[in-house]
């Protein structure tokens, strides 16, 4: 039965015409050539002693050896705190549980010192932090634009506008600048004014996405409410909020895609990223030769990483429209 499905889906979609079959034998040939090539170059040619001996740095950066028991520690709180929020009686409360998984990891990794993150590691904190903070923040702001109040939904209408006014780095590099300028004191981390940076940025984003969630809640469910004597607060955030979030869930869920693409312009305020690790390697003259395979290297990684985020959203929105059949 299965192979008969498979050769009718295989008819219908790949051999229905003339054409459709021609095209489709070209391209299974080119990819099977580029594949042998590819192959051929991975196994006999390429030279992966550096990547092998540089793994450090590019996984953690300057971390210390002694303290990359923590690293696990983060990785096995982050997957069960993911396992959880997928788990149908606890569905409901899954922001609270990743925003308190994303707390626990950095309290984990922050004492041998937050600079002294690199890597892959930085990507993947970066990414998670700023996706974590940027979700409630984000989420006020959508409250505020849909206020009644003017004044408030002005501010907010501005603060977004403004926000998806400007590129990313000038508002992280402009943040890391103002920092010490405004508390001389203050002895901030440039990770930490990084991540700052990146959120109050990815936030103005993430308020358009619930916005929209917002506006697809039907009217009639709040006054419904409001008439069995509930107050604004407890509508918002007991009947529209949660099914705004449901709406937009995947959305948000590429949103951590983009957020975790664009940590590499954290170079900019000296943070050693992955991108940048792989440079730094290339930069050691005994490296240098090495090219090809730093970047295939780190090509795989982030298209791993980006195919399971990815993967993730689909799988969200299938569930959501399995749901509201």
């Amino acid at each position: 039965m299965m192979m008969m499905t498979s050769y009718r889906w295989l008819r219908r979609n790949l051999f229905a015409n003339t054409v459709d079959s021609i095209l489709t034998i070209f391209v299974l040939a080119l990819v099977a050539w580029l594949t042998a090539r590819f192959l051929g170059w991975a196994i006999e040619d390429a030279r992966w002693r550096g990547i092998y001996e540089s793994r450090r740095l590019l996984l953690v950066g300057l971390y210390p050896p002694e303290e990359i028991w923590r690293t696990w520690l983060m990785l096995g709180i982050l997957c069960m705190a993911i396992g959880a929020a997928m788990i149908p009686s606890l569905r409901r409360f899954a922001v609270a549980i990743l925003l308190a998984a994303c707390a626990g990891a950095v309290l984990v990794l922050a004492p041998p010192g937050l600079d002294r993150w690199g890597g892959l590691l930085l990507s993947l904190m970066l990414a998670i932090v700023v996706s974590a903070a940027s979700l409630p923040l984000g989420t006020l702001l959508a409250f505020g634009r849909s206020s009644r109040n003017p004044s408030l939904r002005a501010c907010c209408a501005g603060y977004i506008e403004v926000m998806r006014s400007v590129p990313l780095i000038l508002v992280v590099y402009w943040i890391w600048i103002t920092v010490p300028l405004f508390a001389p004191e203050s002895s901030m981390s440039s990770l930490v004014r990084g991540m700052i940076g990146y959120t109050v940025f990815n936030a103005a984003y993430v308020a358009e996405f619930v916005r929209s969630g917002l506006q697809a809640v039907p009217r009639g469910q709040r006054e419904a409410a409001q008439s069995l004597g509930m107050s604004n607060w407890t509508v918002s955030t007991d009947i529209v909020l949660p099914q705004a979030i449901r709406f937009v869930q995947p959305a948000l869920v590429g949103n951590v895609l983009d957020v975790f693409n664009g940590a590499t312009l954290v170079f900019i305020i000296g943070l050693t990223d992955f991108l940048r690790a792989g440079q730094m390697i290339l930069a050691d003259p005994s490296s240098s030769s090495a090219v090809q395979e730093v970047y295939v290297f780190m090509f795989a990684v982030y298209f791993l990483i980006g195919s399971a985020i990815t993967f993730g959203a689909r799988r969200m929105e299938a569930r959501m429209q399995r749901s509201t059949r």
